[in-house]
């Protein structure tokens, strides 16, 4: 155990379980977005994927990163919307439609790759640039804490910030009280006048973009090009981290810092004399415990009340 608890305990672990957990933080507030506005956003490994390959194409073609970037963030949210019109305008189901979507990007990807640079594999041959580190220049100097936060990729940073953004705009705006509204009781919202669609949509695009910024750094933040099917089912991981954060910001953000955190284990693991195969189950691993353990808090018994004081009464006393 010496080894693990001295890769554990370093600072270059807490540096690595910022960066890794960065695609999960994104696309896991993305559905959380998605998930309070009443349209379950299974298409979140699709945009992420759509996001980037877009991002390295446009970037390696254009030779700007910012044009990669943007272009990429569209194409996740573009993506998104496109599940909206398929559920929300044909009626399909969100669920199927999603599913249908991810396996769409999937191909589309590859294809596209081939077509362009005739390489089945990525765009390895391309070179796309990457996005900007930063770094702190007073922070940096100090010991420990200028390894975890200094030097890290724009995109986490914007992950982090985006937490809080995410909390103030469901709490604190009005687009907030009328995404939770419509999300919760779409037809007494629309009894009151509250543009449901429109809501919607909007919701969707914002849910797809901070799904395609995941894409982006994948392609774009933690290494420089794009290879297929590179999202490996962190877009499902990220759905998972928003019910286990009970549907809260700062719940699925936790969450999604907990996936990170079992991913970036399993990085430095593979690194010792550990069978492989265990590595790399970890992630997934955690991801199934972590859902069993939501069902098993779903449907535990709630404990009865007091029918005068309203309180939750002791079983011991009944």
């Amino acid at each position: 155990m010496g080894p693990v608890l001295d890769v554990v305990l370093s600072a270059g672990f807490l540096a690595a379980i910022l960066r890794v957990s960065t695609p999960y933080v994104l696309a896991a507030l993305g559905g959380l977005l998605a998930e309070r506005a009443g349209v379950p956003n299974i298409a979140l490994e699709g945009s992420m994927l759509a996001a980037a390959c877009t991002g390295a194409l446009v970037a390696g073609y254009s030779g700007s990163v910012a044009a990669g970037a943007v272009c990429g963030i569209a194409a996740g949210a573009l993506l998104t919307l496109l599940l909206g019109v398929l559920h929300l305008y044909l009626g399909a189901d969100a669920i199927i439609a999603g599913i249908g979507l991810n396996l769409l990007a999937s191909g589309v990807t590859a294809y596209a790759v081939y077509a362009l640079l005739g390489d089945k594999g990525g765009t390895s041959r391309l070179h796309s640039g990457a996005l900007p580190e930063v770094r702190l220049p007073l922070i940096e100097d100090i010991p420990g804490l200028g390894t975890v936060v200094s030097g890290q990729n724009l995109m986490t940073w914007i992950a982090l910030a985006a937490a809080p953004a995410v909390a103030w705009l469901l709490h604190r705006t009005r687009f907030g009280f009328h995404l939770r509204a419509v999300g919760e009781f779409p037809d007494a919202a629309r009894s009151v006048g509250i543009p449901v669609r429109r809501v919607q949509f909007a919701t969707l695009a914002l849910s797809g973009a901070l799904a395609g910024a995941a894409g982006v750094f994948l392609s774009m933040g933690a290494v420089s090009f794009f290879v297929t099917g590179m999202t490996a089912g962190r877009g499902y991981i990220a759905l998972a981290a928003v019910f286990l954060g009970a549907l809260r910001p700062w719940g699925v953000f936790l969450a999604a810092l907990g996936f990170g955190a079992a991913e970036a284990l399993a990085v430095q693991l593979g690194n010792l004399s550990i069978p492989s195969q265990l590595v790399s189950a970890i992630p997934y691993a955690l991801t199934l415990l972590a859902l069993a353990f939501f069902a098993w808090r779903r449907r535990r018994p709630a404990r009865p009340t007091s029918p005068v004081s309203g309180v939750a009464a002791d079983p011991a006393t009944n």
